[in-house]
């Protein structure tokens, strides 16, 4: 049995409550290395600030959609529960964080929007699975990535626009200035309503419907297929697991590495960990609980999903290297103004807020328009390659552009790159996995976006520290490059696809 097929205006139901979403990870992707050196911290310290929020992600995501794949909350729904918990929190950290006193408290607070906006986010990933036909997929990953792209035009650019209308953008002595505290206010209001839009005019399918359209959801016939695939798996794997967290760690101790990579270290020997104690259980006759599910779906990822990981871990990395570095690199190599206490260093940092917000336009409009257009022609998968490598390009050209105004330019290709990555994988993913764990394999993918984002959080801090401290911009030169093997990589997906 089919689902039924949405109108343009149930399309935009499904997906409005992320432009709210979106808001809220545009204030903070553009802002928050702003608020950090307002604040007081150095370009140096600035990675280990983000640590917190990808380490969120990685925690949370498959935590939530094993959760939201069992819940019914009966006229709630299943998935829209943690639209709305998730929206109320992220509203309340945008509405504290331009209220810091200081760096405890926004790294603090960057925990719990990141968190937040985790928990509203990886179930609307799945709620667009759960509500289209796999013949919609596409269109409906193109309107989701539209609300994404102009969400982030309006948290990226409200800054920018306040100062246009005379609110203060420098704060005597140093802080946090009135420009940013009041695009956080407004940013925390509209994720709210927006979701709450989503919440109040959908109507999730309840489990009997989901059933007819696509079997039994979670059964026993499942639980014991995760169950005999984990009494199967042998202890080595997870051993070597833990054996990779200890060399990290080690190494850290003997060649002076940044400290924050003990967390990698750690989180290497906790998922091996893990994966011993949800072996052992089953081995013990114990049906797959959470633990084990997590555990058990991660190894037994189907391989399309695998190759399309590899491209998504590269991408991800060029993303979070651009989200940490841009406003040091456009204040520093285009205005001349590292130092934050600088009125020529807001202003950067505002110029900053247009880029961002343009190449959010960019992907807003190539959702709707282009990246449709070519999927029809060339297929998804040769579709993304293209973006990726229209990305790569927008970074390389940050080395021959002069004129920050130029730049404009060079989001361009980034804005399409961004679109991509933000529909084709879903898109492909979602007419391949079985709807009925649909919600845990888009978390566990979240792991591929995550990871990367603690490499480069921990990793690439030292790079800039020890090979160009006083020149970042050439960051950009690692996130070109990630891209290029990013389009690589999708090449074997493309391959995994026709075969």
């Amino acid at each position: 049995m089919r689902r039924p097929r949405q109108s343009w205006a149930g399309l935009w139901n499904i997906s409005f409550g992320f432009f709210g979403i979106q808001v809220g990870f545009a204030l903070q992707n553009a802002n928050m290395s702003r608020i950090f050196q307002s604040l007081g911290t150095s370009l140096d310290d600035l990675p280990a600030l983000w640590v917190a929020a990808p380490l969120t992600g990685l925690l949370v995501q498959p935590v939530i959609g094993h959760l939201s794949d069992r819940t019914w909350l009966g006229r709630l729904g299943r998935r829209r529960p943690y639209f709305l918990a998730g929206a109320v929190l992220a509203a309340i950290a945008l509405l504290l964080m331009p209220e810091s006193p200081g760096l405890l408290m926004a790294a603090l607070l960057l925990w719990l929007l990141d968190a937040s906006l985790n928990v509203s986010m990886e179930p609307f990933r799945a709620f667009v699975g759960d509500m289209l036909d796999k013949d919609q997929h596409a269109a409906g990953y193109a309107v989701q990535t539209a609300f994404i792209g102009a969400g982030a035009v309006f948290g990226s650019i409200f800054p920018w626009l306040l100062e246009q209308a005379g609110v203060s953008n420098v704060v005597s002595g140093g802080g946090i200035p009135d420009t940013v505290r009041y695009a956080f206010w407004f940013g925390g209001a509209a994720l709210f309503l927006a979701v709450l839009w989503t919440v109040l005019t959908t109507r999730e399918y309840s489990p009997a419907e989901m059933a007819r359209f696509d079997g039994d959801a979670v059964d026993a016939e499942d639980q014991a297929r995760v169950t005999q695939a984990l009494a199967r798996r042998p202890l080595g794997g997870s051993l070597a697991w833990i054996a990779a967290g200890a060399l990290v760690i080690a190494g850290v101790a003997l060649l002076g590495l940044e400290k924050e990579l003990y967390l990698l270290g750690a989180l290497l020997v906790a998922y091996g960990v893990a994966s011993i104690v949800a072996i052992r259980r089953a081995r013990g006759g114990q049906a797959a609980d959470m633990l084990g599910h997590i555990v058990g779906d991660f190894g037994g990822m189907p391989v399309l999903m695998k190759r399309l990981a590899v491209a998504q871990f590269f991408s991800w990395s060029a993303l979070f290297i651009m989200w940490i570095n841009t406003t040091p690199i456009v204040a520093g190599a285009f205005y001349g103004a590292p130092d934050a206490r600088s009125p020529l260093y807001q202003a950067a940092a505002n110029w900053v807020d247009v880029l961002f917000a343009t190449y959010n336009g960019i992907a807003a409009v190539a959702a709707l328009t282009l990246l449709p257009l070519l999927a029809r022609w060339m297929g998804q998968a040769r579709t993304h390659i293209v973006g990726l490598l229209c990305g790569a390009a927008g970074f390389a050209s940050f080395f021959v552009v002069r004129d920050p105004h130029w730049l404009l330019a060079s989001e361009i290709g980034i804005g399409i790159a961004w679109a991509s990555i933000l529909a084709m994988p879903y898109a492909i993913l979602a007419s391949s996995l079985p709807q009925r764990k649909l919600g845990i394999y888009m978390g566990l993918f979240n792991v591929f976006v995550v990871v990367p984002q603690l490499l480069v959080a921990t990793v690439m801090g030292s790079i800039t520290k020890h090979l160009f401290p006083h020149a970042p911009i050439w960051t950009l030169a690692f996130a070109a490059a990630a891209l290029l093997i990013a389009a690589v990589a999708m090449t074997r997906v493309e391959r995994a696809r026709v075969a």
